[in-house]
């Protein structure tokens, strides 16, 4: 945005430890003085301090991508080339894959991303997938390293998604959490194990607003903010809690001992 917010990959800023610096078109260096990092996707979030960076890129609607389309990439590959730009076509849809290496420390499941053979090459990270009007249609992100021409970027609608939940928390960098490890199940597999839809809590954290609200191993949340927890989506609770700030009150509906029981439960800042 004009105001100084800026989108890169997770992985470009994933030393928390770190100090970074953004160098705009006309040279000049800014210090980074916030990060929020998306923990569903391979995306976050910078602040600047600038009273304007000029013109932001649009965002496209990536749902409307059709295969053989123009796509244009921008990046810096190699941490070299700055401002280099290549072309190609949008090459596939829907692909799910693994992002990263373990020798780096960063391993990550995408779905949904779009696979281009516009030249991507290492450094080309956090940089804009564009369609033929100019318009942001995805963030450059993988790179096969079996292959050639074979890249991917994190659809726009992805983008359009975080900053919409990052609005909604009044843009704040801080980021909600409930202290919980869990697994959601589905109804097939709650109905095959005498329990109920939704996340399976296989650790509760001491002192955490979960743990504090009276959760505990074993619970099943059913309902999050009067929003039922659905077994077919990995990070259904995720998002829920995503949507909402340190600070914020919500009920919270558990499975208990075939009963379901409603708390309050008060979300905390996450100390990442």
């Amino acid at each position: 945005s004009e105001d100084g917010l800026i989108i890169t990959n997770k992985h470009v800023v994933a030393d928390a430890e770190a100090t970074y610096q953004v160098i705009m078109n006309d040279e000049k260096t800014h210090s980074v003085t916030q990060i929020y990092r998306d923990p569903l996707n391979d995306l976050a979030i910078l602040k600047i301090n600038v009273s304007t960076t000029g013109r932001a890129l649009p965002l496209g609607n990536s749902s409307a991508l059709k295969l053989g389309q123009v796509a244009i990439a921008i990046g810096t590959p190699l941490g070299e080339f700055t401002n280099t730009v290549t072309t190609g076509i949008v090459s596939g849809l829907g692909r799910g894959i693994t992002a990263g290496s373990p020798y780096e420390g960063f391993v990550e499941r995408l779905d949904n991303v779009i696979q281009t053979d516009a030249a991507i090459s290492a450094g080309n990270s956090g940089g804009p997938l564009l369609n033929s009007q100019g318009q942001v249609i995805g963030v450059n992100t993988a790179v096969s390293a079996s292959g050639q021409n074979i890249g991917f970027a994190i659809p726009s609608n992805t983008l359009s998604e975080l900053i919409a939940s990052f609005n909604k928390r009044g843009g704040s960098f801080e980021k909600p959490y409930i202290g919980v490890r869990y697994k959601v199940i589905s109804r097939e597999v709650a109905l095959q194990n005498n329990a109920i839809e939704g996340a399976y809590i296989a650790e509760a954290v001491p002192d955490s607003p979960a743990a504090k609200a009276g959760l505990v191993t074993g619970d099943i949340i059913v309902t999050f903010d009067g929003k039922k927890i659905e077994g077919r989506d990995e990070q259904a609770l995720a998002k829920l809690i995503l949507d909402h700030k340190p600070g914020d009150t919500v009920e919270l509906g558990y499975w208990r001992d075939g009963k379901t029981t409603t708390t309050k439960l008060t979300l905390e800042k996450s100390s990442e």
